[in-house]
């Protein structure tokens, strides 16, 4: 009888039920032997459609249904609701009332309603048979509104399944919204073992099987509204189990800084520690004497990865805060978990209302291989847990360092050296408009590029030192505005060698030219880069997180440079097309062959000549875009674009006759200067 239903509920689900993905499955932990009878989906129904769904009931001893999906021929288990608790018996013995069913499929409890879960049901037995097991007698059971500790051995004693698992967060739901009043140290501690239990490390992995994929979001919100109701002794409180642990202060503005420390398992071979402070400025805010109540979670975050709720992969404990309403920003500090080099982290926080990892809350003062600081954002509604990321597209590489800080230290020099030679040589090189026009760029890349390169460290600075967020605001907005300076210039030499090959009889005097140049090459970069920061910071959404930069996964504020160079690039990719056509010309009288040589030497001239001063190398950008991962295409853009001082120096300065002409004459000049002095 038990295998014709399973087979028609299979035939059902055919029809109701969509495909479900691989990601969705795994293997249950070896505590997950739960009351459902698999052989009857996995050896006596034939699994031939995938996404097909065989729902089957539990054991006896257990109440629920467990599903599996069917995947390339084999039954794989989807959701295990099968349980072996009696929430609402429980619920029921700390009332010390008798449930009273009613309308609408809930039960009277203490002038409340309380839902039936898993819509079963409830078995009512007899109230205390846990606590007689343990040895607990009828005055404890009596007493059992005062602390919950009647119920703790019936839950204790139970495998933490996902079908109990699912229950108890049910019941700690209803403890948070009908019991949380006057919460004392025995209620606590009760309320902490009993969510101890199932967020334990070695059933982290049963919660991918929980029906309800909010059940981690509710979990952390239960435990934050319970706790948050702490009352204090003398001041101060702390109470410590192994996978939650909570702590509460007594605060206000007199108060030199309030700070937690954490150090808890995070699995049976190693401890993470947590860090939150409450800076000192923040407390002058508090009208009068408040509490702070902060709670720790060392598991919660792969919970909430392995129930599929965020696709972050949290790298820390998650930390939670109760704080007054005055009181908007903590500073925290997280171990990381996973301590490889080349994986940076994102500093989050998580938004109980779309029950998701937030990277707007959060900024990030630090960031090195063992862990990571953040300043967060509080807010009572939305912002009151906190965690680090993953961040695995970001590409660290000790090959990559070397190469950036060798490149920008030559191309500081470069630059600084091209400065000074287009110093001495102005006088002889600017003779004509065209020279002049030319020259007048090139000084205008050189010098954006420098500054852009020196402001470029600066951040660097200011952010591993974590100064402070306004001057990281402001490196970065003159970072954006010098690095599009520089796109912008090329832009306009692109321009004016256009000009000076197509428009050979229009003439334009130096006056309307330097006026055009520096409305392109300064006003345009000057327009973006305001429009950017007045329209991004005010959200708290300029900077990204972990450098000063512009933001790109909330706000895409990064397209504020990434479209406006790669237009130029484009434009300038054109330019050299055109350049390459008019030059690539044969000479009159020459054969065949000297002139495919002299048309090959001529056109690689002009491209060697023109990528780095129009900015073609940045190009290379796209390839990293394209596959964020790959180190070849990571360390070409970055040999290209942190030597490009460097080749501007060379090839705009040192390879061009006019100027090399002009310091030998400047040379022999100062030799004959030195004869005479003698």
């Amino acid at each position: 009888m038990m295998v014709r239903v399973a087979h028609c509920l299979v035939l059902w689900a055919l029809h109701v039920f969509p495909a479900v993905p691989h990601t969705a499955l795994r293997v249950l932990s070896k505590e997950s032997k739960s009351g459902n009878q698999q052989d009857e989906c996995i050896n006596l129904i034939p699994c031939k459609d995938n996404g097909a769904i065989c729902i089957q009931s539990c054991s006896p001893s257990f109440h629920g249904e467990t599903s599996f999906v069917c995947e390339d021929t084999k039954w794989k288990m989807f959701t295990d609701a099968c349980a072996s608790l009696d929430v609402q018996s429980l619920f029921q013995r700390i009332f010390e009332h008798k449930l009273v069913p009613s309308s609408g499929g809930h039960v009277s409890v203490a002038g409340g309603h309380l839902p039936f879960v898993g819509g079963g049901k409830p078995v009512l037995g007899k109230p205390g048979d846990g606590a007689k097991y343990f040895g607990a007698d009828d005055h404890e059971s009596s007493n059992c509104q005062a602390d919950f500790s009647c119920i703790i051995p019936d839950i204790l004693s139970s495998p933490a399944i996902p079908g109990n698992i699912a229950d108890i967060v049910e019941l700690l739901k209803k403890i948070s919204q009908l019991l949380s009043e006057n919460v004392n140290r025995g209620k606590m501690q009760s309320y902490s073992r009993i969510a101890s239990h199932i967020l334990s490390s070695s059933v982290v992995s049963n919660w991918a099987f929980v029906r309800d994929r909010n059940a981690g979001s509710i979990l952390l919100d239960s435990v934050n509204a319970f706790a948050g109701k702490l009352l204090l002794r003398n001041g101060s409180e702390s109470i410590q189990e192994h996978f939650i642990s909570t702590k509460g202060y007594s605060i206000h503005k007199n108060t030199s800084g309030k700070s937690f420390d954490f150090s808890m398992e995070f699995n049976s071979t190693a401890n993470i520690t947590g860090h939150l402070v409450i800076p000192e400025e923040e407390l002058l805010k508090l009208p009068k004497t408040s509490k702070a109540i902060s709670i720790a979670f060392p598991t919660l975050g792969a919970i909430i990865e392995a129930s599929r709720l965020d696709p972050g992969l949290v790298n820390g404990m998650v930390l939670s805060v109760s704080l007054p309403e005055e009181l908007r920003h903590v500073l925290l500090t997280f171990e990381k978990v996973n301590k490889v080099e080349n994986i940076e982290a994102q500093c989050v926080a998580w938004h109980s209302t779309k029950r998701r990892w937030d990277t707007r809350a959060c900024t990030m003062k630090l960031d090195n291989t063992s862990s990571v600081v953040c300043v967060c954002r509080h807010h009572q509604r939305t912002y009151k847990s906190f965690s680090i990321l993953m961040s695995p597209t970001v590409l660290r590489n000790a090959v990559l360092d070397y190469i950036t800080r060798i490149g920008l230290g030559l191309s500081i020099f470069s630059l600084a050296l091209c400065l000074t030679i287009e110093a001495v040589v102005w006088q002889h090189v600017t003779k004509t408009e065209i020279t002049y026009m030319r020259h007048f760029c090139l000084v205008n890349i050189a010098t954006s590029l420098l500054i852009a390169d020196v402001l470029f460290i600066l951040a660097a600075i200011v952010h591993n030192t974590a100064l402070n967020y306004p001057l990281c605001v402001a490196a970065t907005f003159f970072l954006h505005f010098f690095y599009l300076a520089l796109f912008f210039w090329m832009f306009t030499l692109g321009l004016l060698i256009l000009y000076g090959l197509l428009l050979v009889f229009f003439k334009i005097t130096r006056p309307v030219f330097i006026a055009t140049a520096f409305s392109i090459g300064y006003g345009c970069p000057l327009v973006i880069s305001v429009l950017t920061v007045a329209i991004t910071e005010p959200k708290n959404g300029y900077l990204r997180s972990g450098a000063c930069w512009l933001n790109w996964y909330e706000t895409k504020a990064l397209l504020a440079f990434i479209v406006p160079a790669l237009s130029i690039i484009v434009v300038n990719v054109v330019v050299v097309g055109v350049v390459v056509a008019k030059t690539g010309r044969s000479s009159v009288g020459e054969s065949c062959k000297s002139q495919d040589l002299s048309n090959m030497i001529r056109i690689s001239k002009n491209v060697a000549l023109l990528t780095p001063l129009l900015g073609l190398t940045w190009g290379f950008g796209l390839a990293t875009i394209v596959d964020s991962r790959s180190l070849p295409f990571h360390i070409t853009f970055a040999l290209l674009n942190a030597f490009q001082g460097f080749f501007i120096l060379l090839f705009g300065t040192l390879l061009d006759r006019k100027t090399r002409e002009a310091l030998r004459e400047n040379c022999l000049s100062s030799k004959r200067k030195c004869s005479l002095a003698k």
